[in-house]
């Protein structure tokens, strides 16, 4: 299941957001979105994890949780039909 994770730290890095996951399950992709004129933090990123109910039980224990000061914020992503 891939996940949408809003609202992070823009000094969270993307091991930092698999660590965070991995507490529950395993991770298969995990990518932290960039701003392609600075490289610095979006905000916002993806983890993808192979077993439904790992990424149900991140989604239970993560969201609204605060992470390094900011509260984020996790659901199942949204297929938008677009190539990323």
């Amino acid at each position: 299941m891939k996940l949408l994770i809003r609202n992070l730290a823009r000094t969270t890095t993307e091991a930092e957001l698999r660590t965070l996951f991995e507490a529950h399950g395993l991770v298969s992709e995990c990518t932290l979105v960039l701003d392609k004129a600075t490289g610095g933090s979006k905000g916002f990123g993806f983890v993808e994890m192979p077993k439904h109910d790992d990424a149900k039980t991140a989604i239970k224990a993560l969201n609204n949780q605060d992470i390094a000061g900011s509260r984020i914020r996790v659901k199942k992503a949204e297929d938008s039909g677009q190539p990323t």
